[in-house]
């Protein structure tokens, strides 16, 4: 942790080169998030054909996969050599995903301009996520949803996210996460219900299992203490 510095994302760029190589533990635990996050969202989005934002894509391990389940993906992050590496190889699979480099407060898209917005791993991480709410819901179509994870503010989540992930484990580079910026489910069930949204059920998400190589396998918990996954709706009337 340089200087002891949190809310280091300076990490994506500096392994983008690797983000496709399986060769760093904590790149790979992202990876090994995405069909946990992906078998909740599926409960309440059809992709095929549709218009989806991957809002903080990093180096595309999501937009990728929402593309194969069809959806029409456009992907943003303000991590340009992540970018640079999602971008390369989804051209080398054939995947059509529009990226950009940009920040989720000033999104680069017209008014209404999706049918979901997807975002994993991001919100803990601004310091201004109302203002990416708003955002969110500004190129969101009515009708639409917004899908997203985040982590909790409570001591739990900063002893298992901070002390053991990162620290104890090391499954993620010391530094990634301040926990300040944690976001309590109420505090984002406000926000989104002053944009108009109606929130589902939240859910935990978190380890089920180990894979082969001994990273954790994720999968949907019953407890929202640490990590949680949401999906809101945007009302059809005016928001």
């Amino acid at each position: 942790m340089p200087d002891g510095k949190l809310n280091d994302l300076t990490i994506y760029d500096a392994h983008a080169a690797e983000w496709w190589s399986d060769e760093v533990r904590w790149v790979r635990a992202l990876r090994n998030m995405v069909p946990a996050r992906l078998r909740h969202f599926d409960r309440y989005m059809a992709w095929e054909g549709a218009q989806v934002l991957d809002l903080g894509c990093a180096g595309g391990f999501m937009a990728e996969a929402l593309h194969d389940r069809g959806a029409r993906v456009h992907a943003i992050d303000p991590a340009e050599e992540a970018v640079a590496a999602a971008r390369a190889h989804a051209a080398q699979a054939g995947r059509d995903i529009a990226y950009a480099v940009g920040v989720g407060e000033a999104l680069p898209y017209a008014d209404a301009s999706f049918d979901a917005v997807v975002c994993v791993d991001v919100l803990e991480h601004v310091t201004d996520w109302p203002r990416v709410l708003a955002e969110m819901a500004r190129v969101l179509r009515p009708g639409g949803w917004f899908l997203f994870d985040t982590i909790n503010r409570t001591a739990l989540a900063r002893l298992a996210v901070v002390g053991v992930a990162e620290g104890l484990l090391r499954l993620l580079p010391r530094g990634t996460h301040d926990p300040a910026l944690f976001i309590r489910p109420r505090e984002i069930a406000r926000e989104l219900e002053g944009l108009g949204f109606v929130l589902a059920p939240l859910s935990g998400l978190g380890p089920v299992g180990m894979t082969r190589r001994g990273d954790p396998r994720f999968g949907r918990l019953p407890f929202t203490g640490i990590l949680y996954m949401g999906a809101a709706r945007r009302t059809p009337g005016p928001g």
